[in-house]
């Protein structure tokens, strides 16, 4: 079967389409194509709707001896920059094989570049769509040239005031991008609940005029179901085959049978949020006779009156609606009841 990402994208646009899972495989692959491979396979099993890498090289991230990582608390604590991006970078020669596994497993396949050389490289590719990282999206000549190609941009929104994302919005718009989806994201790793804040969703999605998703880093999956119920018509969310094979991101990355929860989860979370709906919905008639009622609970006789001795509000709905027990009360029977009948006008 052909994949059509222009079709399945506007079937997401016009909201007829369940949430667009992205597993991002990042550094995951553990400069390994075999293992790569097998990624591929494992998020094609798992439902997600495509596999992401990243395409740069160490040398077009950094340059040794820039940084080296002093903050205690990061997985990176101790390493320098450039050579984690080393042990991270997927291999330009790998990108074909990656992507070609992918179509054969029925997934879109697409990358994020971070410089102009890497667009350069993804179009001979025919990447469907381009991602803008957090950390790039100030990277003005980056953003011009992935607008310049005129496919959908998803960008990441982590470490970005509101101006730094009007900024990049506007630069995308302005040089060719017409189709722009910006995801919540926090840029820590992992990220916590607590401030993954994702009542931003809909304030985003009012102040940039576009759709919006949550690249999620934190573990489990309930920030993004909350997510799709807030509006995310895009996840993505970190993927690897077991954590405890390590790797640059592994610790904070899904593992094959936490993903596939997630993707049935985030359809399940889409298709209840339907639209705005009050009344009795044909799927609940039969539900309607388990309503209470007002029944005869006693024998009565002609010329007895309604009491509580002798009227009682039980299932089922077969009688008079509960808001008419006291019209009821004090009223006199023109003629004998039998206990268990439902109370109705004509009896009455």
């Amino acid at each position: 079967m052909k994949l059509d990402f222009n079709k399945q994208w506007q079937l997401l646009k016009n909201g007829t389409r369940k949430p667009f899972i992205i597993a991002e495989m990042s550094g995951n692959h553990n400069q390994s194509l075999d293992r790569a491979l097998k990624i591929v396979d494992a998020a094609a099993a798992a439902g997600a709707d495509a596999i992401k890498l990243q395409t740069y090289t160490a040398d077009t991230m950094t340059m040794v001896g820039a940084l080296v990582v002093t903050d205690p608390n990061s997985l990176w604590f101790g390493r320098e920059l450039h050579e984690l991006y080393k042990e991270a970078y997927t291999p330009w020669e790998w990108h074909k094989p990656i992507f070609d596994r992918a179509a054969e497993k029925g997934i879109f396949a697409f990358s994020s570049p971070f410089d102009e050389t890497a667009v350069d490289f993804l179009e001979e590719l025919n990447v469907p769509c381009y991602k803008i990282a957090s950390l790039e999206n100030t990277d003005w000549p980056l953003l011009k040239k992935v607008a310049a190609t005129g496919k959908p941009v998803i960008m990441s929104t982590g470490v970005s005031t509101v101006a730094d994302i009007d900024e990049a919005t506007r630069i995308l718009r302005s040089n060719g991008c017409t189709d722009l989806t910006l995801l919540k994201c926090t840029s820590t790793y992992p990220a916590t609940p607590e401030n993954t804040n994702l009542l931003t969703i809909p304030h985003m999605k009012e102040l940039y005029k576009c759709d919006i998703g949550l690249s999620d880093h934190t573990m489990g999956i309930g920030a993004s179901i909350a997510a799709v119920a807030l509006g995310a018509k895009v996840i993505e969310k970190h993927f690897t085959m077991r954590r405890s094979d390590g790797g640059v991101d592994s610790a904070f990355s899904m593992e094959p049978e936490e993903f596939t929860m997630l993707v049935a989860e985030c359809e399940r979370a889409f298709q209840s949020l339907g639209y705005v709906q009050y009344g009795v919905q044909q799927a609940e008639t039969k539900s309607l006779d388990y309503k209470r009622s007002l029944y005869v609970s006693k024998d009565i006789k002609a010329g007895d009156i309604f009491s509580k001795e002798n009227v009682r509000v039980i299932r089922p709905g077969y009688g008079l609606p509960p808001k008419f027990y006291e019209t009821v009360l004090g009223k006199k029977s023109n003629h004998d009841i039998t206990a268990g009948t439902p109370l109705t006008w004509d009896i009455l």
